[in-house]
């Protein structure tokens, strides 16, 4: 079955073509469109809609995108805040323990 992210009317699924009779059966009968989307989300369930209502069920679903921005921004503020080798300044005895290191690898390599 494919039908996810299209409308029962762009969808060529046998689940749409039988909600397609479903609902016009339904509007024939003299329901509104409120009611049938009722019937169909009592039938169905919520994934029957192409635009899920914001319901306690669907809260997760709405919810995720939100606060996975939101931890995306926490990281990227955090990174920036992260000093790095260009932007960190050693004190003199640092500079002198680095500069004993990288010599000391530099023999090592010869």
């Amino acid at each position: 079955m494919v039908c996810q992210n299209q409308s029962i009317d762009d969808s060529d699924a046998p689940l749409a073509r039988d909600l397609r009779i479903l609902v016009r059966e339904r509007l024939q009968a003299g329901d509104d469109d409120g009611e049938v989307l009722d019937y169909l989300v009592s039938r169905y369930g919520q994934f029957v809609l192409l635009r899920p209502r914001l319901e306690w069920e669907t809260a997760v679903l709405w919810g995720t995108p939100l606060v996975l921005l939101a931890i995306g921004g926490v990281l990227l503020v955090r990174r920036n805040r992260i000093p790095t080798a260009s932007t960190a300044h050693l004190s003199p005895e640092e500079e002198t323990r680095l500069r004993a290191l990288l010599d000391e690898t530099g023999d090592a390599r010869r």
